[in-house]
C-alpha cells in the first residue's frame, strides 16, 4: 500500500510541476505575442497586428485548457489516493 500511495505522490507531484512549467512557457509565450500585437497595432501594421493578437488569445486559451488538462488529472489522483486510503 505504501508504495502504491508513494508512486501517486510522485506521479501528482511530476504532473503538477509539468504543469506549471507548461503554463509559465504558454503564459510568456502569450504575453510576449499580445505585446508585439500591439505594438504593430500602434505602428500602423494592422494586419500583422490583428494576427498577432488573435495569436495571443490563442495562446491563452490553450495555457486555460492545459490547466484545465493537468487539475483533471490531479483530481483522479486525488480520488486514486482515497480509494487506496480506504483499503488501508
Amino acid at each position: 500500500m505504501y508504495q502504491e500511495r508513494h508512486r501517486i505522490y510522485e506521479e501528482r507531484l511530476r504532473q503538477a510541476s509539468a504543469a506549471f512549467n507548461l503554463a509559465f512557457a504558454m503564459t510568456t509565450i502569450s504575453a510576449i505575442a499580445g505585446f508585439a500585437g500591439i505594438m504593430l497595432l500602434f505602428s500602423g501594421n494592422i494586419s500583422a497586428g490583428t494576427i498577432t493578437a488573435a495569436s495571443g488569445g490563442i495562446y491563452g486559451s490553450v495555457t486555460a485548457s492545459w490547466l484545465k488538462l493537468a487539475k483533471d488529472s490531479n483530481d483522479r489522483l486525488d480520488e486514486a489516493a482515497r480509494a487506496l486510503e480506504a483499503k488501508s
